[in-house]
């Protein structure tokens, strides 16, 4: 049960020291929005199909 603590807090941690390297990018570098926003958006949709994927596999019985 720590270690999925410890998981979800590193997790936490690189997700906001990203969004912050990709927001001061975005500011520096206002012609990278639109590339970012796109980069972003298919990384959310990956990372909810994996969250989904891994919910049904750790639920028995869903397949």
């Amino acid at each position: 049960m720590l270690l999925i603590a410890y998981v979800a807090l590193l997790t936490i941690m690189v997700f906001l020291i990203t969004i912050g390297g990709l927001g001061y990018a975005a500011h520096r570098y206002p012609a990278l929005v639109q590339p970012l926003m796109v980069a972003l958006t298919a990384a959310g949709v990956l990372i909810a199909l994996l969250v989904g994927l891994a919910a049904v596999l750790a639920v028995p019985g869903l397949l």
